[in-house]
């Protein structure tokens, strides 16, 4: 019984950690948007145009695809960082929560 409540407390953690990510991904989208240079360079890196940047923003991988991008140019976030208060290091803990990935300490 116990390891049923520490599975169901496990997947509830996940869900949360998930849509941690989600709404720290989006954060990423508005601040990226926010600044023409910044979605200029963003649209001409992954070919979308403008109008459907909203549609492939409800795809999961799509928001992987965001944090991706801000994860791959230092400047840009650790300005993204600073401007929201995040660890840079928490952009790369929801990259691997939406992503699927998952590191545990390897323990001797």
């Amino acid at each position: 019984m116990a390891d049923r409540r520490a599975s169901g407390g496990r997947k509830s953690d996940s869900k949360e950690r998930r849509a941690a990510a989600e709404a720290l991904a989006i954060t990423a989208l508005q601040f990226i948007a926010a600044e023409p240079e910044r979605l200029g360079r963003f649209l001409a890196v992954t070919g979308l145009g403008p109008q459907s940047i909203r549609e492939a923003a409800r795809d999961p991988q799509f928001l992987v695809g965001v944090l991706d991008h801000i994860a791959g140019d230092e400047r840009l976030l650790l300005a993204f960082a600073a401007e929201n208060e995040f660890d840079p290091n928490d952009v790369i803990r929801a990259h691997d929560a939406l992503s699927g990935r998952h590191w545990e300490r390897e323990v001797p």
